[in-house]
């Protein structure tokens, strides 16, 4: 053997080792992402963001990923064995999520995809300074309660009673219902609340639809009605009146129409959160977001079977139509 060809040969043995140690010796950033339940669609929104930002999963990051399946009893758990396994920054979604991650640590940083007004529960001093671990995005789901009722209002022209379908139990049931209240005072609409057990029968649930009259039926903005389009599509399909609730739920068929944050583009916004702390900053020192566009859904096909038309002003604002 060549002598030049030796010292490449010896020099790559030695080398290899050291390229190996330092590939070892690289720090791998870990997020810790619980969630009620997995939505694939949104998951990959979310990865699709850190990848932008250059974070590539199983390269520079690894995702420890925990599902409560629809089981909010299951996420203070699940907070506490991501707390345990010392991830680099907590990533969760809706009231339970943040405060089951707000309970298991105020040392770690935490992101909020989307969830509830942090400084009305305490959790933060102020929207552009949490001061906390927690930062994020937000909605204000009274808003978007009261929108949800006018947009219903165009659906029935002739509407003086709506439904409200209500998690029993939740939390934010006083607010929103208050914003709705003041909305259909305006529309001189009388509000029927219904309250349902979630997680509960399917047909508890119906029986008490079945027993409110009404003209048209608003869907609250509660995790559990989102997660859970098969509840709302039975709900819907027994009051057989123009419906409307979350834009995820129009796109699943559920409902008619939906209005309200994109929750896609949610999750792969909050990657810019998890990107900066990953970076070095500080979650009490970035301002917390509401999502600067909401969604307008159109399901014309559930509509038609539902044996009624959508209003052209309800048309003309829809940002996506399914046919």
């Amino acid at each position: 053997m060549k002598r030049r060809e030796l010292i490449i040969l010896v020099g790559g043995a030695l080398a290899w080792p050291l390229v190996a140690r330092a590939q070892q010796g690289k720090r791998i950033a870990r997020i810790g992402l619980f969630l009620p339940p997995l939505r694939n669609l949104e998951v990959e929104a979310f990865l699709a963001g850190l990848r932008d930002l250059g974070w590539v999963e199983g390269e520079n990051v690894h995702v420890e990923y925990r599902d409560a399946d629809g089981d909010n009893d299951r996420l203070p758990a699940l907070a506490t064995e991501l707390v345990a396994l010392d991830v680099d920054v907590l990533v969760t979604a809706t009231t339970p999520g943040i405060l089951a991650a707000h309970r298991a640590t105020t040392r770690i940083p935490t992101v909020m995809i989307v969830g509830p007004d942090l400084v009305t529960l305490g959790l933060a001093a102020s929207m552009a300074h949490p001061g906390g671990n927690i930062t994020g995005q937000t909605q204000f789901v009274t808003e978007i309660a009261a929108k949800r009722l006018e947009i219903l209002a165009s659906l029935a022209p002739s509407m003086t009673r709506a439904g409200v379908l209500l998690q029993r139990g939740n939390p934010l049931n006083h607010s929103a219902m208050s914003a709705v209240a003041a909305a259909a005072q305006a529309l001189k609409v009388e509000l029927r609340p219904i309250e349902v057990d979630v997680p509960g029968t399917l047909e508890s649930a119906l029986s008490a639809v079945g027993s409110t009259s009404m003209d048209g039926l608003l869907i609250t903005e509660a995790n559990v009605f989102v997660t859970n389009s098969s509840l709302v599509a039975a709900v819907v399909d027994k009051c057989r009146v123009p419906s409307i609730a979350a834009p995820i739920l129009a796109s699943r068929g559920a409902v008619p129409v939906g209005y309200g944050v994109d929750f896609t583009a949610m999750f792969r916004r909050s990657a810019v959160f998890v990107d900066k702390i990953l970076k070095g900053a500080n979650p009490a020192d970035i301002p917390i977001e509401q999502p600067t566009k909401l969604k307008t859904v159109v399901n014309l096909k559930t509509a038609k079977m539902l044996g009624f038309e959508i209003s052209p002003a309800v048309l003309l604002r829809a940002d996506e139509m399914i046919e």
